[in-house]
Formats: structure tokens, sequence, C-alpha cells
């Protein structure tokens, strides 16, 4: 789909970035960007546990898995 420029500029889009078109009405919608993706990385970030005080990563035992 071809947006006018104005709507380009004022979303700051680019070629390749992924919009959001929703009906508002009969006649109007509303164009935005596509945040599902922002949205899930903070859902993921939010389930992050804290590491144990002094937690280390011993790689050779990791990869010897």
């Amino acid at each position: 789909m071809r947006l006018p420029e104005a709507v380009v500029k004022a979303l700051r889009l680019k070629s390749g970035d992924d919009i959001e078109i929703v009906a508002t009405g009969s006649r109007n919608f509303e164009i935005s960007r596509d945040r599902s993706r922002e949205r899930a990385l903070e859902r993921l970030r939010a389930l992050k546990k804290p590491l144990p005080k002094g937690f280390r990563i011993e790689r050779e035992e990791a990869n010897a898995r």
C-alpha cells in the first residue's frame, strides 16, 4: 500500500517498516508503527529473573554438555 508522503514523514517510516492499519469508522482509519515486536520483547524482559549474586557461567562446563 502506498502512503502519502506526509504520513511517511510524520511516522518517520522507511521502506520495509511494518505498520498497523485499523479501521476507526466507516470512512476513517488510523496508521501507526507496528509495535508487536517491542511489546513481545517487553513481556519477555518482564519474565526475566535476576541471577544469584556471584553467578558465573563456566564456558568449558557448558560446552562439555
